[in-house]
């Protein structure tokens, strides 16, 4: 059976959502999946599984702090185990899903890309085959300007019922892939 670590920080329930979106259409694929958030993953070993699935929100295109300083230690850890090597060898089936969730009152998706391709260069390091980077639009929490006046007009109850029921099933697709 195939298994999957899903690691996600969420500040206001958006990632959270995508998260368990991304649980549900893996386990529809007969994936067995683990799922945390950085502080319960201190202690998981990301070459356990096949799969690893990582998502923040973007924040002035960063992730967040717990998100950074949990990849930080993970990137330290396997370093002094020697698992960071020149050239990033390719380690042949371990993948990594890299998710992230992003409002744009300013700049849209600009503002997420640069968290994502952050978080999948931890991966890259290691070895891992970054198998896709997923940017989904979300409702900017708690402010209704940043919500409705920004670039991305508005995104007031993004991520929709439609939208986690698509990330679902492009879950479960990416599954006959690893």
């Amino acid at each position: 059976m195939k298994t999957a670590l899903i690691v996600y920080s969420s500040n206001t329930g958006n990632t959270e959502k995508v998260a368990y979106a991304i649980q549900l259409g893996l386990e529809e694929a007969g994936v067995q999946v683990t799922i945390k958030k950085p502080q319960e993953a201190a202690d998981v070993d990301y070459f356990s599984y096949d799969l690893v699935c990582v998502g923040t929100p973007a924040i002035q295109w960063h992730p967040t702090r717990q998100m950074d300083d949990f990849l930080k230690a993970k990137m330290a850890a396997y370093r002094k185990d020697g698992k960071i090597k020149p050239s990033a060898p390719k380690v042949v089936g371990k993948n990594v899903l890299v998710f992230v969730t992003y409002s744009g009152p300013h700049t849209g998706l600009d503002e997420a890309t640069p968290a994502g391709k952050y978080l999948a260069q931890f991966f890259a390091h290691v070895g891992f085959n970054i198998v896709d980077e997923w940017y989904v639009l979300s409702e900017f929490c708690g402010n209704e300007e940043n919500s409705t006046k920004g670039r991305m007009g508005d995104i007031r109850g993004k991520p929709t019922v439609e939208d986690l029921q698509k990330i679902k099933e492009d879950a479960k697709a990416l599954a006959s892939k690893i």
